[in-house]
């Protein structure tokens, strides 16, 4: 018996589960919740750490208490998700210096603005690193540090990602891997190295501030002892390198070979496939990505999916089954009702200062039925934006494994299945990214074992399974009207982003 623990640092909470890799199934897990910090201005959105190292150690603690005395010895790894992109500034101890600020932080627009003027323009940051500066990213996190909290900045000597925070905690070590480490737009992604050159543009310093880069198969190294004994777990558990959340939902999900594209609709909205190597967007839409898995993902994010349809069910007090059978009984198109989700800015397309807009308001179109149902498609045309752009660039969904909280409802899923135009099918293991790090870690713990050729593949195949229950197919009446929408929706969005601007400015002034 082989077990190994994958835990999902996310947004809103922490996720562990157990997998019992002979058995192929999960056979343990556990939640606990985490906070946002209250009362910042628009556009901040910050964590502290320590609520995750807390949340963690719970999760870990609740799901072990469910094993056996026998089963907790034949625990052989840990990997660890997080949300990607956060900044964790650290000290020379170790210390927190300040609270993490997020991947949905959109406070930076102006540092975005800095460093590409200072690179050289768009083209010149795609041709450099592959990606450009948006607020989502991490780099603009520390010029904003600079610039905004400068007695912090100097006290900052290391710079980590909320998965590698965690690891630090596990192993008392600093560790980057290529696939979470590309998401800082401070790595040249296609050579895999950081950029000296726009760490120089930050600051001089910079770099010396970022751990080593690894290759995803390697290990953090063992529990530190007294947190072996906080989790009471062996110290010999192995520690992998984790990954980024999509990273990990992309081992999750199976989508470590190309072909398979996968959609989590989480807080945020992903959708992403495996490539053999580094696809750059002219246009910067797509990130280009590493995998955790010695590959590349490119990937598509949106800031907007559960956030809003949670907003509209907290509304008018509706439980998830009462959302659902709200959204059924509206037609495909709510009745001309259009939303624009910019809840929290939005990065696919690039629009920071964007707020949510509706569109056809009307006496007919004005219940709670039409609003939730026009939330529900406002996120998924959302998405669809940055599948369509993910075409353009030569990787074509013909099926869509879908993930995350979203993909729990079948009336969401056939939405998907109609406005995305192709099949979508849920998984049997929903929690994708944690299961992603419980396999990442089998495939470290096998190479560090004497298997140097182990492949991540020798682990998902057969333990990661659709669940043909959960296939959905395109309505061909209902996609065609979806087309129409989706091009309003964009037009709408397009024509607005000059006035979110304003906005913006009269919200701050």
């Amino acid at each position: 018996m082989a077990l190994f623990i994958g835990i999902d640092s996310g947004t809103q909470s922490t996720k562990a589960v157990v997998l019992d890799l002979d058995a192929k199934k999960v056979i343990a897990d556990a939640r606990a919740p985490h906070r946002l910090i209250d009362g910042l201005p628009p556009g901040h959105m910050e964590q502290n750490p320590k609520e995750w190292v807390d949340a963690m150690v719970s999760t870990i603690r609740a799901a072990v208490a469910k094993l056996s005395a026998d089963q907790v010895n034949q625990i052989r790894g840990i990997g660890i998700s997080g949300q990607q992109h956060g900044f964790v500034p650290l000290d020379e101890a170790g210390e927190v210096i300040r609270p993490a600020k997020l991947w949905c932080d959109t406070s930076t627009s102006e540092e975005c603005a800095i460093l590409t003027k200072k690179i050289g323009g768009e083209k010149a940051a795609l041709k450099k690193a592959g990606l450009l500066f948006l607020p989502g990213f991490t780099a603009p996190k520390i010029l904003w540090l600079k610039r905004h909290e400068p007695a912090n900045f100097k006290r900052l000597r290391h710079v980590l990602l909320p998965h590698d925070y965690l690891n630090f905690f596990l192993t008392g070590r600093y560790f980057m891997e290529y696939g979470d480490a590309s998401g800082t737009a401070l790595l040249d992604v296609r050579r895999r190295v950081w950029s000296k050159e726009i760490c120089g543009l930050i600051d001089p310093k910079l770099l010396s501030y970022l751990p080593e880069l690894h290759p995803s198969h390697e290990a953090v190294g063992t529990l530190l002892p007294a947190v072996a004994s906080q989790l009471g777990l062996p110290e010999s558990v192995v520690v992998s390198a984790g990954g980024g959340d999509n990273m990990m939902g992309a081992i999750g999900t199976g989508n470590v070979k190309a072909g398979v594209v996968t959609a989590s609709f989480g807080t945020s909205g992903t959708i992403y496939a495996y490539a053999n190597e580094a696809i750059v967007d002219p246009s910067g839409e797509i990130a280009a990505f590493s995998s955790s898995t010695e590959g590349w993902l490119p990937l598509l994010c949106t800031m907007n999916v559960t956030t809003v349809t949670e907003q509209v069910r907290h509304l008018f007090n509706l439980d998830h089954t009462a959302l659902e059978a709200a959204v059924s009984a509206t037609p495909p198109g709510s009745d001309g009702l259009v939303l624009v989700p910019y809840f929290a800015g939005e990065r696919t397309p690039n629009v920071p200062d964007g707020t949510g807009v509706l569109l056809g308001l009307t006496t007919k179109a004005f219940k709670k039925e039409h609003l939730a149902r026009a939330a529900m498609e406002g996120v998924t045309l959302g998405m669809n934006y940055g599948l369509r752009r993910l075409a353009q660039l030569g990787v074509k969904a013909k099926e869509i494994r879908v993930t995350g909280g979203g993909a729990k409802s079948a009336v969401w899923r056939q939405m998907m299945a109609d406005i995305f135009g192709v099949p979508v099918v849920g998984m049997v293991e929903d929690e994708g990214a944690a299961v992603g790090g419980a396999l990442q870690a089998a495939w470290c713990v096998a190479r560090l074992g004497g298997r140097k050729k182990a492949k991540v593949t020798d682990f998902t195949d057969g333990v990661v399974q659709i669940n043909e229950a959960t296939r959905c197919l395109p309505n061909k009446k209902n996609a065609a009207h979806y087309r129409e929408l989706q091009q309003i929706q964009d037009e709408l969005s397009i024509a607005l982003r000059g006035v979110f601007t304003r906005h913006r400015a009269l919200l701050n002034a």
